[in-house]
């Protein structure tokens, strides 16, 4: 496969960032290494070549093992390229959003009118017979 293939291109194929737009995003933003050197979105990858990246949701290590044009199942998608991430690294890192918003999560806090009921009937079952 000689024909050249942009490393934004590239890893937005290999399911690395959702969208190609995202990928352009991180190498313009130096979040994209090749060498320990930032790289733009235009340049051209080659297989054998290795990777850092940095994700919001973890940091990959990668080597490139073949060239997709077009994006692809996750499954065909990991065959082109190798993981050299340690583990260390694979570990999701969620501490800034552990923070308060002001909303409930969903199905927590108070609950609804036939929960009320339902716990009436049986906190109080006497009470309830009364009633039928």
């Amino acid at each position: 496969m000689s024909e050249k293939l942009r490393i934004d291109k590239y890893l937005w194929a290999i399911r690395i960032f959702k969208t190609r737009t995202l990928a352009t995003a991180a190498c313009d933003e130096g979040k994209v290494k090749w060498n320990g050197t930032n790289v733009k979105p235009a340049k051209a990858v080659a297989i054998g070549e290795r990777y850092d990246i940095k994700t919001p949701a973890r940091r990959w290590n990668i080597e490139v093992t073949g060239l997709l044009q077009n994006r692809v199942t996750f499954e065909e998608a990991i065959k082109n390229y190798i993981d050299l991430t340690t583990e260390e690294d694979k570990v999701v890192n969620h501490l800034g959003t552990s923070f308060f918003t002001g909303k409930r999560h969903s199905k927590t806090g108070r609950p609804t009118k036939l929960q009320r009921r339902d716990l009436k009937d049986l906190l109080d079952p006497e009470q309830s017979q009364d009633q039928d």
